[in-house]
């Protein structure tokens, strides 16, 4: 039995992955067609019900909600894991509105955190993560939302933090921040879907239990990024939430949710 399973290559998810694909754990059967690709090829893949099992933001959960079922084991959630907001200079807050600003895509969750922050802010610039520093660092934008290790290097090149939007986040919300889940396509047997979230938590438990041990799963896609900020990562990233949701976790993506539809039928979040 064969599913396609689709994540990014940044080192939290194939920390999480790597016994699972790599059959360092006992699969019970079940195979994965194997797709790694950014979160925002991934979010639009999603929408169009092209994975059978997929990593996605929590920005695009509610547009997926029609195929897909969220898994418990797996995602990214947390405490002071937010994307953050930064410039090559500092610029006053008050004045956010009317810069040009880079997104790592639109249907993600830092997406809908900085349009909590910045709901009237309209100048934005969708494009992969990876691209965003560049893109203020050539003068392309004012100001961009970054993510995953980059996190860990904006201050290397001299660029500079004007607000950490999950500081924000739980500061309105009080909840943990939702970033990314794994999601399974409906109509699978319950029992299946189940054993897949089972196996994902399983696969994380035996990287746990190997750790710091980097696997050259992690290495060899983590490109030229250096060995600390790969565990830098994975320590940010991969957490108990990863495991399990658990009540607070669920309570935080139900208030994501709801912030969804205010954003979206406000005309904010699209």
């Amino acid at each position: 039995m064969k599913f396609s399973l689709g994540f990014s290559p940044c080192p939290n998810d194939t920390f999480i992955f790597d016994a699972l694909i790599n059959k360092k754990i006992d699969t019970e059967g079940i195979d994965f067609d194997l797709h790694l690709e950014d979160v925002e090829t991934l979010n639009q893949w999603a929408m169009q019900g092209r994975l059978d099992i997929s990593k996605i933001s929590y920005g695009v959960l509610p547009l997926v909600l029609p195929q897909y079922e969220l898994l418990d084991a797996g995602g990214a959630l947390g405490k002071g894991v937010g994307p953050l907001l930064i410039s090559r200079r500092p610029i006053p807050l008050t004045a956010i509105n009317d810069c040009r600003i880079a997104i790592p895509g639109q249907r993600t969750t830092a997406h809908l955190l900085f349009s909590l922050a910045f709901p009237e802010a309209r100048k934005k610039e969708f494009m992969v993560f990876s691209g965003v520093e560049d893109a203020v660092l050539s003068g392309a934008v004012d100001c961009g939302v970054i993510i995953h290790e980059n996190r860990f290097t904006y201050q290397q090149r001299g660029l500079v933090k004007l607000i950490d939007l999950g500081e924000f986040w739980e500061r309105e919300t009080g909840a943990p921040i939702p970033l990314g889940g794994i999601v399974v396509r409906k109509g699978l047997d319950a029992g299946l879907a189940q054993k897949i979230n089972d196996l994902i938590r399983k696969s994380l438990e035996y990287a746990f239990s190997h750790y710091p041990q980097l696997p050259e799963f992690v290495r060899s896609h983590a490109q030229e990024m250096d060995e600390q900020v790969m565990r830098q990562h994975i320590d940010l990233y991969v957490n108990d939430y990863s495991l399990t949701l658990g009540e607070d976790g669920k309570k935080a993506i139900g208030i994501l949710l709801q912030t969804y539809e205010r954003l979206h039928a406000g005309a904010i979040f699209l």
